[in-house]
């Protein structure tokens, strides 16, 4: 497979050093509208074309597929125009900002039977594969409560650097520079962590956001520090279940950190993800009755570039696909809407004008 990098930021050096180790990819090219960072890229990764525009790549239309890293905002219409000229895409989350755009590139790549994927980064965490498992084997019963976090301190330490000083970090405070907050920026990788985990989808929603002020004025320069900082959600899942969702960039001690506790009748499993490892633990069986946790070893899984490459010599979607990222963005902007009102969705009777392939959020 010949793969097009598009987008050449500092997260793209994760899917160059993904992509170069997967037997039969070779990168054949890369895009970036900034020539000093596209040359630098380009030779630290041995790549041997380079082009200024998405434009000039097509027309030279040397490669099979196209790995999107570009700003949230540019997903959509570069993924379109690579979707018209037949290329299978691994996107970047989210698959754009609003759920129609989310929706159309679902729509388009399906109709035009290519790949597209998603890379929801933490499917790639062997203890959220193993939870999901034994959540589907039917060990901990029927799921009666969820609750997942997503923690982050970036607003109270520096540990990644001064988000006063740093474009970076700023531009993710700042509506008018593409930010929305923290809703947009890991909402989407929660909920995704909560719902295949617990292999449930979500039915109603209700969320509440909230920004502090950071700086005089909430301003720092051009940048007017607006975008939420915090989020808290409660939903309900289509089997009846209830779950807790809320993140935060102000959760002192907390460098990059999910939890994922699922509750059944008959038992429960925690996934805990940090940034120095993760883990799983079970209370299963006779432990229910002293309320004892074990925790468990589990096997290295697939990536997400391991898979979508597999996806693509298989000519099959595997998931996370768009269609589901478009799934989890009604969600995101459904949580908007019930912050705006004041009042809880459901996504099946309140949200008109849902895609006709599904209107819940599917934890598959």
């Amino acid at each position: 497979m010949r793969l097009l990098i598009l987008g050449t930021g500092w997260f793209a050096q994760t899917h160059a050093e993904n992509f170069s180790k997967i037997e039969g990819v070779m990168i054949a090219a890369a895009v970036d509208q900034d020539p000093v960072r596209l040359k630098a890229f380009c030779e630290k990764y041995g790549i041997a074309n380079e082009f200024s525009s998405l434009e000039e790549a097509l027309a030279w239309n040397e490669f099979d597929a196209v790995t999107n890293v570009t700003p949230d905002s540019a997903h959509y219409p570069t993924t379109l125009q690579c979707i018209a000229a037949g290329k299978h895409v691994f996107c970047e989350k989210p698959l754009a900002t609003n759920r129609e755009h989310a929706h159309e590139m679902a729509d388009k790549i399906e109709g035009a039977g290519l790949v597209g994927m998603v890379n929801l980064t933490y499917r790639n965490v062997p203890e959220l594969q193993a939870a999901r498992q034994i959540v589907t084997s039917g060990q901990i019963g029927a799921v009666k409560h969820v609750e997942a976090s997503y923690l982050q301190s970036w607003l109270v330490s520096k540990a990644w650097g001064d988000w006063r000083t740093e474009s970076q970090w700023l531009w993710r405070l700042s509506k008018k520079h593409g930010s929305h907050g923290t809703l947009g920026d890991v909402g989407i990788h929660i909920l995704d962590f909560a719902s295949y985990g617990s292999n449930l989808e979500i039915e109603d929603v209700y969320c509440r956001l909230h920004t502090f002020e950071k700086a005089e004025g909430n301003k720092i320069g051009e940048y007017e520090l607006d975008a939420n900082d915090s989020f808290a959600m409660t939903v309900s899942f289509k089997n009846g279940a209830l779950g807790v969702v809320h993140s935060s960039r102000f959760a002192t001690g907390h460098m990059n950190d999910l939890r994922l506790r699922v509750y059944g009748d008959r038992g429960a499993v925690e996934v805990q993800h940090r940034e120095d490892g993760s883990h799983l633990l079970v209370c299963l069986g006779d432990d229910v009755e002293t309320g004892t946790w074990n925790q468990v070893a589990v096997e290295p899984v697939r990536t997400n570039f391991q898979r979508f490459v597999e996806a693509v010599s298989m000519g099959i979607t595997f998931e996370p696909s768009f269609r589901h990222a478009a799934r989890i963005q009604d969600v995101l902007d459904i949580a908007n809407l019930t912050h705006a009102e004041r009042r809880a969705f459901s996504l099946s009777r309140d949200y008109d004008g849902l895609s006709p392939q599904g209107n819940a959020l599917s934890g598959t």
